[in-house]
């Protein structure tokens, strides 16, 4: 069982950067492959950034890459989320998921989300 919190939501500025943090409970944090998502209002959820077990390998959404980072400590039990020049289309809920290798996101945990807002 692995519990996920996110935080470092909030609200900021076109242009402006934000990070988002996300712990794990639980002492197979390193086993994981951590990844995050996104939900807009009305939109369905979308795949934003996975990171490795290892933190070697990084994949991105062609909506972030170049703007997002994605990094992971696993002596902290904490993936991040770095997100700089933001748009308001960025503005949704920020979701970790915690999965297990090769299963796919959708089988794995998942945190209650935290908001990020992206004002023009």
């Amino acid at each position: 069982q692995v519990q996920l919190v996110e935080s470092g939501g909030g609200l900021v500025q076109a242009g402006g950067s934000l990070r988002l943090s996300c712990a794990a409970s639980g002492r197979t944090f390193s086993s994981y492959t951590m990844a995050w998502f996104r939900q807009a209002p009305g939109k369905e959820r979308e795949f934003v950034a996975r990171i490795s077990t290892s933190g070697i390998t990084t994949v991105y959404a062609d909506s972030v890459k170049g703007r997002f980072t994605v990094s992971r400590d696993n002596a902290k039990n904490t993936v991040y989320l770095q997100m700089n020049s933001l748009k308001p289309e960025d503005t949704a809920v920020y979701y970790c998921n915690a999965v297990l290798p090769p299963r796919r996101p959708e089988t794995g945990y998942w945190g209650q989300g935290t908001q990020v807002t992206v004002s023009s």
